[in-house]
């Protein structure tokens, strides 16, 4: 059947998810792996118990990873070869993209005719994959960007290299190419429209959500004795990949500067840092480590936790930070906020979203030291304000689930199944 004669549907019952760089079955927080790959996870669990059955396409990075895996029932994950298993970087899969495309391209040609009924790519890599295999099948591609390459290079941050040309001209193609494109949050709606010229018509805006189960702080005491706290301690949680966009060097130096402020409070002050190094950080991987050394600031250093570790360091932490140059949403606040924890956040891209200033966190302007530090004191030294913003911060959690997410996810699939197949009309 040609592809502009089939029935119109609006709710699909198959996508190709597609995420090229990393996988949903990657452990967050080292490597690429990141917000992404939860995000990826959990809408794809979710739609499947909707009864929209999801397959994930991703590079494969070992030879010991099966051809096909299941996340969930319902979600298949399957790993394409496109280059060698291990020891290429993001940076230079753009000359693999042909290797997976084909590989999408073969996995869908061994199903029956009309298998996938819609796209979904996340990052611009797998926009350029994505982009063919709609044009292939017959079928809308809906895109997620999750970071851009041009509002990272508005917020650089120091000595970090900026997003070469390639991957601005790459994400331009794929946001013409997209039927619809799913952002984060108005603001990102916003910088696709601005940079990109983006159709505002074809821009919807689809929070990300938090599993509230799995994130919690029922057991706060006995998470803080667990990892060895001390009563009187004030621990600052940073969680995410060491790598200068998530600026948690801004982190160490704050901490410095606090002896200078408030020198009592400083000697009571414990800098948690889980994750492992990533992207541009992985030039001098243990940069961080020796820039507390050098700074005799007391920080203690974990690899990528996973989720039950990494709920207890959120639950026993008094701050959790994310200090990033550039955040398209931020899951690790509210993760955090989920566990009862507030956040002292930059005031950057989604963190305002993610993060209630002055009810469940508090955000912070610029990325300088100084600033950082007096934030720092205001609210590991007020006991009174902290309790405050914990307070507020499961409920503004509660206020983003991923059961919300999909619903608006579910909301943009049916735009872009109802829409005329224009890509059909110019290649047809």
């Amino acid at each position: 059947m040609h592809p502009a004669a089939r029935p119109l549907r609006r709710t699909p019952r198959r996508v190709a998810m597609i995420s090229v760089h990393t996988s949903p079955l990657d452990q967050p927080g080292t490597g690429d792996a990141g917000g992404m790959n939860v995000a990826i996870a959990e809408v794809s669990r979710r739609l499947a118990a909707r009864g929209t059955q999801v397959e994930v396409f991703t590079r494969a990075t070992s030879g010991d990873q099966p051809a096909q895996a299941e996340l969930a029932p319902g979600v298949l994950v399957h790993h394409v070869v496109a280059g060698p298993f291990e020891g290429l970087p993001k940076e230079d899969l753009p000359g693999q993209l042909c290797a997976m495309t084909a590989g999408v391209l073969r996995r869908e040609a061994a199903r029956r005719e009309g298998w996938y009924d819609l796209v979904h790519s996340h990052y611009w890599l797998s926009g350029q994959v994505g982009w063919l295999a709609k044009e292939r099948w017959g079928v809308p591609l809906v895109h997620t960007m999750h970071t851009m390459g041009r509002v990272k290079n508005r917020a650089l941050a120091p000595d970090d290299s900026p997003e070469p040309e390639l991957r601005i001209i790459g994400e331009q193609q794929v946001v013409d190419a997209a039927d619809r494109l799913v952002a984060n949050t108005e603001a990102e709606r916003a910088e696709l429209i601005e940079l990109y010229d983006a159709d505002p018509a074809l821009v919807d805006v689809v929070l990300p959500g938090v599993d509230l189960e799995a994130f919690h702080g029922r057991d706060r005491a006995q998470a803080r004795a667990a990892l060895g706290y001390r009563p009187d301690e004030r621990v600052v949680c940073f969680v995410g990949r060491i790598q200068p966009l998530k600026a948690p060097d801004v982190l160490v130096r704050a901490a410095a500067e606090l002896r200078t402020l408030d020198p009592a409070l400083a000697a009571r002050t414990r800098l948690v840092f889980c994750g492992g190094p990533s992207g541009t950080g992985t030039a001098r991987p243990t940069a961080l480590v020796d820039l507390a050394r050098s700074l005799d600031v007391p920080a203690t250093f974990h690899p990528a936790l996973d989720r039950e570790a990494l709920r207890r360091q959120y639950a026993a932490a008094d701050v959790v930070a994310v200090p990033s140059h550039s955040e398209s949403f931020g899951l690790v606040a509210v993760e955090a906020q989920a566990c009862g924890t507030p956040v002292l956040a930059a005031d950057v891209g989604g963190l305002p979203v993610a993060v209630a200033d002055g009810r469940s966190g508090m955000l912070v302007a610029g990325h300088e030291p100084g600033t950082w530090a007096r934030a720092l004191a205001r609210v590991l030294g007020d006991d009174a304000l902290r309790a405050r913003l914990a307070a507020g911060a499961r409920p503004h959690a509660e206020t983003l689930s991923w059961d919300h997410t999909v619903e608006g996810l579910l909301g943009s699939y049916a735009a872009a199944l109802a829409a005329p197949r224009d890509a059909l009309a110019r290649v047809g």
